[in-house]
């Protein structure tokens, strides 16, 4: 039997909002693979939320900047605390980084990090040389790029989330609209046919067995799983949910009455 510490449970706890003993139940049960704990809590009725990821504690900003027209940038400038989080310096640093990654059009953290970012020194040295200055660990952690006809951009919380949406013609007011959507909301993946096959079968299987649970005919159980998985695309593709600001109409409907024909066509969204 796996060993079950008490920071695993303590972590599982914060990542899923489930009781202690149920964590500990859970990860008990799935011989301490976290991933399948989560599966278990979702299995008997726990209200886990669909996308975990971005729930780890980590410090820093997280920029989005575009051109005004068909590219945006967000670069995600990771520290170890608060405190150095909110500073002027290092805010300006975090905007500094993006519009270099923005003007040299990289599209990875590699690549960027051999990037000029001033006479003799690369954005790696420049890092290095910060957390000299600063005293923490100071790293970019995550680079995103989105190309698209238009790209709207929107930063939330104090720089904590960052969001880019490419659209299929330019709409700034819909652009601010839908990255403030994604911001907020969260999406799993841009429309149902982009949500990958793993994440299907597990929301088909968790869909069975709360039915199976609730006593419902077998022969029942894949109808209702379906259902299910049907609320799961409309809660968590971003195209699918209730536009935030007219639950009346969908993301995809608010774009439609905005500009005949138009869509999003990508999106990224970044937090800490």
């Amino acid at each position: 039997m796996a060993k079950i510490t008490a920071a695993e449970v303590n972590q599982l706890r914060k990542q899923t909002g489930a009781g202690m003993m149920d964590c500990k139940k859970a990860l008990v049960e799935a011989e301490g693979n976290f991933e399948a704990a989560v599966d278990v809590l979702r299995k008997k009725g726990q209200k886990v939320a669909a996308k975990r990821a971005d729930r780890e504690a980590n410090e820093g900003a997280v920029i989005a900047k575009t051109n005004g027209s068909n590219k945006g940038v967000i670069v995600k400038l990771s520290c170890e605390t608060d405190f150095v989080a909110i500073n002027d310096v290092f805010v300006a640093l975090a905007n500094k980084m993006t519009d270099l990654a923005m003007s040299t059009g990289v599209s990875s953290v590699e690549e960027f990090l051999s990037v000029e970012f001033e006479a003799g020194m690369t954005v790696a040295e420049k890092l290095q040389e910060q957390t000299g200055v600063i005293g923490e660990k100071i790293e970019v952690a995550e680079l995103a790029v989105v190309s698209a006809p238009f790209v709207g951009s929107y930063i939330h919380n104090g720089n904590k989330i960052a969001t880019l949406v490419g659209l299929s013609a330019e709409a700034l007011e819909a652009g601010r609209n839908i990255a403030m959507q994604a911001a907020a909301m969260n999406p799993v993946a841009l429309n149902r046919t982009s949500v990958t096959q793993d994440v299907i079968d597990r929301e088909l299987e968790v869909g069975k067995d709360l039915a199976r649970q609730e006593g419902k005919p077998e022969e029942m159980l894949d109808k209702i799983a379906n259902g299910r998985l049907n609320k799961f695309f409309k809660e968590n593709t971003l195209v699918d949910q209730d536009f935030i600001k007219d639950n009346k109409m969908s993301v995809a409907k608010y774009l439609l009455s905005v500009q005949a024909g138009l869509e999003v066509v990508d999106f990224k969204r970044v937090s800490l």
